[in-house]
């Protein structure tokens, strides 16, 4: 069995995407187009705590790995790296905002 893939197609979806940040990676690069530094300032203002390099960057590497995103580095010095979705990270947008509907519906409710 492949590394993400379960039988439940859930656990499969939450083995991909189900840590606190991957969502907000995804969610920031539904966008567009982010640097490394883009992608950490604003992750880290919505959590009210920054991400450390280090995790930013294995959550990253965790994505790209699983086809979701995809990163342009630039024979540039110094170096510059863009990472973005792939379609396949970018068929997860309907996803998310059904999260973020029922996110709104539950803070109206509690």
């Amino acid at each position: 069995m492949k590394k993400y893939h379960s039988l439940c197609p859930i656990e499969t979806t939450l083995n991909l995407i189900g840590n606190k940040w991957k969502i907000l990676i995804i969610r920031d690069l539904l966008q567009g187009t982010k640097r490394f530094g883009e992608l950490r300032k604003s992750i880290s203002s919505t959590k009210n705590q920054n991400i450390s390099q280090n995790v930013l960057t294995q959550n990253l590497r965790e994505l790209e790995e699983a086809k979701l995103i995809k990163r342009k580095v630039y024979a540039e010095v110094p170096p510059r790296v863009e990472y973005s979705l792939t379609s396949l990270g970018n068929s997860l947008e309907p996803i998310l905002k059904s999260l973020e509907n029922w996110g709104d519906s539950y803070k109206n409710i509690v």
